[in-house]
């Protein structure tokens, strides 16, 4: 029986608790190490004073992911957690009195862009045609492939369909080709801000992030994101995976190219199986010896990392007026901020930032009459971090914030708590502090990530937003379910042996 080999999953984020669910239910023993007090890795929950925040991820999109997800074990997210589509899916402030609110509906939508460019809905039409095709292609044919090499890719069949997908033009470009008004291209453009790299570095085959957004739309779990974490977790334990919380991972050691040992704070484990779910460059560089790390330190410093990000947790003990559960303030300009994550990285001047407002949609997140708020700013990995810095901008998020809605809101705020680059470091060791994994341009698009295998220790593979397919919560999922599979092919082989 599978029951005598023991998986040791490292990291029980999403990747970290897909991979461990799709390899119980194969019947192998897994057990996962967990750093922090609690699972879920960026996916956390922070309480206080009636406020119940989510960390971390806060848009629910591809809900097809998380179903066919829950599908291999014969559940729906239903059997976990309530679903509701968000109507308007966000709002955009472009200023003061000059908003957009983005309609769930598809012809709702299309009067939208015809409103603000009339000739754009025929655009729109055919811009989410492409999407969808990219969409079905990219989810279907791309994702699930290990990428090890580019043998896996070299298919006729398959090369014409990425040449479809536009792999070698910007983003940039190919909606400006459909779209003149700037309101319009920030619409469409601002997904690609979190990916990594501008609009005109990040290739057009994203724009599938826009039929994501657009036509399958914007979602929430009743309760929050941390929902997701909490139906994973009691998936894993129904089938079996043992959670270690408050179990870091200070080295992984190898005998005969094997990762057999995984030291602990809380003592060793013997291991068959090693799935590293943590943080890559961490797992690499300090955790393994020098002769097993797949890569250099020079290595690592030269990969383009997606940005990271200053987050404020805010309780307010009366209600804000007039704002949607996700707002996007682009009341500035969107190339520049975008220069200061990517082309020169530095603290923005005049940065674009974004308003989680749950209680919107949500009652329980916080006491009533009061508001659950969450300040996001996209900022460049690797910059320094203190309070000072957090504070400024803090008052320049909030001051513009009360200025374009309208509305004072500093009297009103009871709970109040700062998160940036130290805390992703010291909370996930992430590189750089970065917040969303590895950027994803060209050259860092499937075989050019790095790697799942470990070239040196047989039986170490790695999983999670530094490796395929990519960061965000669903990328996560699959890259659990794919490195499960591999997993499973190793451990196969071997017993062949």
């Amino acid at each position: 029986m599978n029951k005598l080999k023991h998986i040791v999953v490292i990291g029980s984020g999403f990747a970290g608790l897909s991979a461990a669910c799709v390899l119980a239910k194969a019947g192998y023993r897994v057990t996962i190490l967990e750093k922090n007090k609690q699972p879920g890795g960026r996916a956390g929950v922070w309480q206080q004073d009636g406020f119940r925040f989510d960390m971390g991820p806060s848009w629910y999109w591809m809900p097809d992911v998380f179903e066919n997800f829950f599908a291999l074990f014969g559940k729906k997210p239903s059997d976990f957690y309530e679903l509701k589509r968000l109507d308007p899916g966000y709002r955009i402030y472009y200023g003061k009195d000059d908003l957009i609110d983005v309609p769930a509906d598809r012809p709702e939508l299309s009067k939208l862009f015809e409103s603000i460019e009339p000739g754009s809905s025929i655009q729109l039409a055919e811009f989410l045609k492409q999407a969808a095709y990219k969409y079905k292609i990219g989810m279907g044919e791309y994702v699930f492939r290990p990428s090890h090499s580019i043998t896996e890719f070299v298919d006729l069949n398959l090369i014409k369909k990425s040449l479809s997908m536009q792999l070698l033009s910007s983003m940039s470009k190919h909606v400006r080709k459909y779209f003149k008004n700037p309101k319009l291209i920030q619409l469409l453009e601002f997904p690609v801000l979190f990916l990594g790299a501008t609009p005109q570095d990040t290739p057009a085959m994203y724009s599938m992030m826009n039929y994501a957004d657009l036509v399958l739309g914007t979602w929430y779990p009743m309760g929050g994101m941390n929902e997701i974490v909490k139906a994973m977790v009691k998936l894993a334990e129904g089938l079996g995976v043992e959670i270690k919380l408050d179990t870091e991972v200070t080295k992984i050691e190898v005998a005969n190219k094997q990762a057999s040992n995984i030291i602990t704070h809380k003592g060793n484990i013997q291991a068959d199986m090693v799935i590293a779910g943590a943080d890559y460059e961490h797992v690499d560089q300090h955790l393994l010896d020098e002769p097993y790390r797949n890569y250099s330190k020079k290595y690592w410093d030269s990969r383009v990392m997606s940005p990271s990000s200053l987050l404020f947790y805010i309780g307010l003990n009366k209600k804000a007026e007039g704002i949607q559960h996700h707002n996007l303030f682009f009341d500035e300009d969107f190339e520049q901020h975008a220069k200061d994550i990517y082309t020169s990285p530095q603290w923005p001047d005049k940065p674009l930032f974004y308003v989680c407002c749950a209680s919107k949609t949500d009652n329980t997140v916080a006491p009533d009459g009061c508001e659950n708020l969450f300040f996001l700013m996209p900022v460049a990995p690797g910059l320094a971090d203190n309070d000072n810095i957090r504070e400024q901008y803090f008052e320049l998020m909030l001051g513009r914030f009360e200025a374009i809605t309208g509305q004072s809101i500093r009297d009103a705020i009871v709970v109040k708590r700062s998160y940036a680059l130290n805390n992703f470091k010291a909370d996930y060791h992430s590189f750089k502090g970065n917040a969303y994994g590895l950027a994803n341009t060209l050259t860092q698009t499937a075989f050019f990530k790095p790697a799942m295998r470990n070239k040196h220790v047989q039986n170490l593979l790695y999983t999670g937003q530094l490796t395929v397919p990519g960061p965000g919560v669903p990328p996560a999922i699959i890259s659990g379910q794919v490195v499960a599979k591999e997993a499973m092919a190793y451990l196969n082989r071997s017993k062949k042996v």
